[in-house]
């Protein structure tokens, strides 16, 4: 499945997955968008732009002895990528226990079990509900075995659960507001007989001839043409991973992380904000005080940033602000504080707009902590 899905050949040469791939499968009932994220550890940023654009996470796991083991263990990938789906705002996740043919597994209930028991605990840690929003499923991609139909009993007699294509059309996906103030992160651009950009709609529809602004540099444009999945519409709700060929503006002013929003409401441009942040890992001997700089993913955003002040600290417990003043804070902990950085960038509150308003900082390579905005400058 991965080679089908990796495009160019630096992928296929190493055998692992670079940039998010996209591909389109519908069943009887659903049209899905499949974006296909890296695992590799080097490719964690192009894995936060896929995981930003999704409503369901599937994620991956190899029931090859040993290779479940390396992925999950301390500073393992597939730990990462479940804390990051998380705070991108993939609510529901099915786990989908691949390579279940492997002569070391043998559709084998124990190992299946196994790693179902090894993965729930730390699932709830990242803040799923294991019973409400976690399905877990076995498969074989390479045989295609439980993908599109049920797996036969004579080869797993012990599975009575559905199939992944079942499992993904029984999923609620969030509702977003089509009615809504529109908003669409730009996470790529080229020129064809005009401006085109790409990103999915999170709030509002979008029609051919509306006026709308690219923000944050408030370019004044109009819609030519809609695009979806190569199908030329004439309108698109939320949801839609669109392509839209804009007038009045070059390619060269857009950069991916502006956002094409409504004239009525644009979304706020800000230089600073006041989010809170959950720290998970901070670099050996980092202390995570005001001053502390990292990269900031938020949708299709990546600025850096500088945390100018540490406001309060939460009480993980009864999730109330603690009352000492507090100057710096060790992992685990979670903080609110001002979060600075050099370029406009769009963002909204959290409360207004989960998809908008969450964001991950990373330094080094690695993700550090997850965080939402909570408050955004009068402006």
């Amino acid at each position: 499945m991965a080679y089908v899905m990796d495009t160019n050949e630096e992928e296929r040469v190493k055998g692992k997955t670079v940039e998010v791939g996209r591909a389109h499968f519908e069943t009887e009932t659903t049209r899905f968008t499949i974006l296909d994220a890296p695992g590799h550890k080097s490719y964690v940023p192009n894995m936060i732009s896929g995981a930003s654009q999704a409503d369901i996470g599937v994620l991956v796991i190899s029931a090859r002895k040993g290779e479940f083991e390396t992925g999950y263990e301390r500073g393992g990938q597939t730990r990462e990528h479940v804390q990051l789906a998380k705070t991108l705002g993939v609510a529901k996740l099915l786990v989908v226990v691949n390579k279940m043919d492997d002569p070391t597994v043998n559709w084998s209930k124990e190992r299946y079990d196994e790693i179902e028991s090894k993965m729930t605990p730390f699932l709830k840690s990242s803040g799923y509900n294991v019973k409400k929003d976690v399905q877990f499923l076995p498969i074989s991609g390479l045989l295609g075995s439980n993908m599109k139909t049920r797996v036969d009993k004579s080869i797993c007699s012990w599975w009575n659960g559905p199939c992944l294509f079942e499992a993904l059309d029984c999923i609620e996906v969030p509702l977003r507001d089509p009615k809504g103030p529109f908003r669409m992160p730009i996470l790529d651009k080229f020129k064809d007989m005009g401006t085109v950009v790409m990103g999915k709609v999170e709030s509002g529809s979008v029609c051919e001839g509306d006026s709308l602004l690219v923000m944050p540099n408030k370019a004044q444009v109009k819609v030519v043409a809609v695009y979806c999945d190569e199908n030329k519409v004439r309108c698109a709700g939320p949801g839609e991973n669109l392509r839209v060929r804009l007038s009045g503006i070059e390619e060269e002013d857009i950069l991916s992380g502006f956002v094409l929003s409504s004239v009525v409401k644009p979304i706020p441009a800000v230089t600073e904000f006041t989010a809170q942040l959950q720290i998970l890992e901070l670099l050996e001997n980092a202390i995570f005080t005001a001053g502390y700089k990292a990269v900031l993913h938020v949708h299709s955003v990546v600025e850096e940033c500088e945390i100018v002040e540490l406001l309060q600290q939460i009480d993980p417990k009864t999730r109330k602000p603690m009352k000492k003043k507090v100057l710096f804070v060790k992992n685990g902990a979670v903080v609110v504080c001002r979060v600075q950085v050099n370029n406009s960038i769009c963002v909204e509150k959290f409360s207004d707009f989960p998809q908008l308003g969450r964001f991950t900082l990373r330094t080094e390579g690695k993700t550090i902590a997850v965080g939402k905005v909570t408050d955004l400058p009068v402006a």
